[in-house]
C-alpha cells in the first residue's frame, strides 16, 4: 500500500456453508505491486484478501490506506474510492481488448478486426516502452500512442454512429467510449501500464488451484487461502519457486527470531540460492 501505484482485481472462491451441506461463492481479492517494467527496483508483491462476496465495502475498506493509481477493470465496487480524489483511476487495454476479440472470433465482423489492429499497434508501442524509466516511456507514449489514441477515440465515436446500439460490437465500443479518460492516463504517465495483466497474471494460480480442490472448509479458511496465495503469489514474483520457498521458510522458522521474522519474506530470500531458484 506504499506503493504509487497497486493492480486489482478479484476471482469467485467457492466456500463451504455451514449447516447447509452446500457451497457459497466466496471472493478472493489480488493487490499487486510490480513496478518492474518501469524499471523499478522496488522488489514485486502480491497480496490476497479473502471476503464473503464481492460488495464494494470490501476493496473499500482493503484500499483505506492507499494513495495513488489503482489500476482495474471497470467494477462499479471500486467507483467509491475515487471520489475523493486520493486514488485515481488507470483502466485496462485488455479488457477492451477481449471484448473486440470475442466478438471477432464468434462473428468475423470487419469492425472488430479493425479495432483489434488498432490496439495492436499501442501494444507494439509498449514492447519497446517496457523496462525504460518512467520518463522515457512517458516520452515514447506522447510521441507514438497520444496520436494513435486520437484516431482511435474519433474512429470508436464514428462506429457508434453506425452500428446497432443493442449489438455486441456496440456494447464493446461503449464500454471504451465510458472508460476513456481512464483508459487515456497511462498515455501520460510513464509509472503505469497499459493493462491490468498483473493482477490477471496473480490470480491464475487460484484458477489452477480451483481444479484441483472442492472448495474452502469456511470463511476462515478463505483467509487462510489469501494468506497461502499472498506467499506463493509473492515467492513467484521474486522468481522464486514457490514450493522450495515454503520448504525453506517453514525449515527455518521454528528457530528464527519472531523481531526478525520480515527476513523470511520472499524479497529477502536469494533467488540464485539452487535450492530456491525457479525453473
Amino acid at each position: 500500500m506504499a506503493a504509487g501505484k497497486v493492480h486489482a482485481d478479484d476471482t469467485p472462491l467457492p466456500v463451504l456453508s455451514p449447516g447447509r451441506g452446500e457451497t457459497k461463492t466466496g471472493r478472493l481479492w489480488a493487490y499487486v505491486r510490480d513496478d518492474r517494467p518501469a524499471a523499478s527496483q522496488d522488489p514485486p508483491a502480491v497480496w490476497f484478501a479473502y471476503s464473503e462476496n464481492r460488495k464494494g465495502l470490501h476493496p473499500q475498506a482493503h484500499l483505506a490506506p492507499f494513495k495513488g493509481v489503482l489500476q482495474a477493470d471497470a467494477y462499479a465496487g471500486f467507483d467509491a474510492l475515487f471520489e475523493g480524489g486520493a486514488i485515481v483511476e488507470a483502466a485496462c487495454w485488455a479488457h477492451v481488448r477481449r471484448k473486440f476479440y470475442d466478438i471477432q472470433r464468434a462473428q468475423g465482423l470487419p469492425l472488430a478486426a479493425e479495432a483489434l489492429t488498432r490496439i495492436q499497434a499501442l501494444y507494439a508501442i509498449e514492447a519497446r516502452a517496457r523496462g525504460k524509466p518512467p520518463a522515457e516511456r512517458a516520452l515514447l507514449r506522447r510521441q507514438e500512442a497520444a496520436p494513435r489514441l486520437a484516431e482511435l477515440h474519433d474512429w470508436l465515436q464514428a462506429q457508434s454512429k453506425r452500428v446497432s446500439r443493442k449489438s455486441d460490437l456496440m456494447q464493446a465500443i461503449g464500454y471504451a467510449l465510458n472508460q476513456w479518460s481512464a483508459l487515456m492516463r497511462y498515455s501520460t504517465n510513464g509509472h503505469l501500464e497499459i493493462d491490468n495483466n498483473a493482477a490477471e497474471r496473480a490470480l491464475r494460480a487460484v484458477a489452477v488451484g480451483r481444479k484441483n480442490f472442492l472448495f474452502a472448509g469456511s470463511d476462515a479458511g478463505g483467509e487462510r487461502a489469501a494468506a497461502m496465495y499472498s506467499l506463493i503469489g509473492t515467492a513467484t514474483l521474486s522468481g522464486l519457486d514457490p514450493e522450495a520457498y515454503l520448504r525453506e521458510v517453514l525449515t527455518r522458522i521454528a528457530e528464527h527470531p519472531i523481531n526478525r521474522i520480515d527476513e523470511l519474506l520472499p524479497w529477502n530470500l536469494d533467488p540464485a540460492k539452487p535450492i530456491l531458484k525457479a525453473a
